[in-house]
């Protein structure tokens, strides 16, 4: 039997992808490495998305290579999108590759590792529209949160977006087979469960009746005992419904936090991006929310430089957070994907997009430090997540933060916390856009 290694990069729906892989080679009887020297053979799962994610996944297949061409690893394995969407071109461009894995093949993995240690080279593109097949994880985030996947693909087709290529049109797990998952995770210690997908909020709507059934799976997450908080990503924002909403706001456990990517505000730019829904939608959406929702933060994504994106819009962008205040938000400059509609059409200079970029970027660290000030006294449930040593103090996030996306909570304890222990915290101050506090028995 080898020893593998792997390498995850890109989104948290990636990352289940690799744990599953993970899982399925130990199965088979090889071992899970978590250092690369002295691997077999080291699987690379990359994101494709945009230019920045290419490089990244570029960089630690150099990186990789250079091991290999030392003798310190075996063969190399790219799976993910980018050898989706680059197949051939990994192969010839870099040699260093011994084999590429679509993201229809991931169920293969064990195959295409065996194929490799023979000598032969992979080249393995499996139906990108097949149903998700269920298997265990060998989870990689810390023991005491999960990402936890209910769909794979997407159907939403936004013009500047290539994910429906890479992977596949929308399909959602059964319900029954994702509690099951949510009450392993639970039964070996997962606190929070962070619910993703392309789409959630499309959840269920390819199956049976039709019907939204987020909702649903929700209420039943909630009643697994072991499980305190359930974390929600990627709403798509015409699909939330008054279901969805009554059930966060009355579910204690679901956490007052959404993440509804909207990517802009004005009109014609959400027309020409195939984005459903509009500017005054979103108008009404956010304050309905905050209105039905009492304590909610909303974290979005916003893209800027679009086809279409003049001054008079990037001005109404611009007074539309102003207006909105959503307390986390994500700036982004536009990247002309190939073989996205949004790269054949006339778009904003990309140095213009970036600059646009980080004014949005001060206006939110404004925005932030407001919602950091109106939270001093407060007492927050805070779920510790390790000890800076540099630091010297314990941290943690509150309901306001998610993983590796959002800030932490630096606490002040005179007695030793336990890595995925719910502590009290009252909020004294707020360095660098993190908040501070000490801790208390109690809220």
């Amino acid at each position: 039997m080898a020893k593998i290694g792997f390498i995850s990069l890109g989104c948290a729906k990636n990352q289940v992808d690799c744990e599953r892989m993970m899982y399925r080679v130990q199965e088979a009887g090889h071992t899970v490495e978590a250092e690369l020297a002295g691997c077999d053979v080291v699987v690379i799962n990359t994101c494709g998305f945009i230019d920045s994610a290419k490089a990244e996944a570029i960089d630690n297949i150099i990186q990789t290579g250079m091991l290999k061409s030392a003798g310190n690893v075996g063969k190399i394995l790219v799976t993910g999108c980018l050898s989706q969407r680059y197949q051939k071109e990994i192969l010839e461009e870099m040699p260093e590759v011994d084999g590429v894995l679509g993201t229809g093949s991931y169920t293969d993995i064990v195959d295409a590792i065996d194929k490799l240690l023979a000598g032969e080279t992979v080249f393995d593109f499996g139906d990108i529209d097949a149903p998700e097949v269920e298997t265990g994880r060998i989870l990689t985030t810390p023991e005491h949160y999960a990402f936890l996947k209910i769909a794979e693909g997407c159907d939403n087709r936004c013009a500047y977006c290539v994910i429906p290529s890479l992977r596949g049109k929308f399909r959602s797990r059964q319900l029954d087979d994702v509690l099951y998952e949510a009450r392993v995770l639970a039964s070996e210690g997962v606190k929070e469960m962070i619910v993703v997908a392309q789409d959630t909020s499309r959840y269920g709507t390819d199956l049976g009746d039709g019907k939204r059934l987020l909702a649903t799976l929700l209420r039943e997450l909630c009643a697994i005992e072991q499980i305190h908080w359930v974390r929600l990503h990627y709403l798509y924002p015409d699909e939330i419904d008054d279901d969805l909403i009554d059930t966060i706001a009355n579910e204690p456990k679901i956490v007052k936090y959404l993440d509804i990517p909207i990517q802009h505000c004005n009109d014609v730019i959400l027309e020409k991006m195939n984005r459903r829904g509009n500017g005054d939608y979103l108008r009404w959406l956010i304050p309905e929310l905050r209105r039905r929702i009492p304590g909610v933060v909303i974290r979005t994504s916003v893209i800027t430089g679009l086809p279409g994106e003049g001054e008079a819009e990037f001005q109404e962008l611009c007074e539309f957070l102003k207006e909105m205040k959503m307390e986390r938000v994500g700036a982004f400059a536009f990247s002309p994907e190939e073989g996205s509609e949004a790269a054949k059409m006339e778009y904003v200079d990309s140095e213009i997009a970036q600059q646009r970029a980080e004014i949005l970027e001060e206006i939110q660290s404004r925005i932030i430090d407001d919602y950091n000030e109106s939270m001093l006294g407060k007492t927050l449930e805070v779920l510790v997540d390790g000890y800076d040593e540099e630091a010297e103090q314990f941290y943690g996030r509150s309901y306001a933060d998610s993983p590796d996306v959002d800030g932490r909570v630096w606490i002040a304890a005179d007695e030793p916390l336990r890595e995925g222990e719910f502590v009290w915290v009252c909020i004294d101050g707020n360095v660098d856009g993190e908040l501070t506090g000490y801790l208390v028995e109690e809220a």
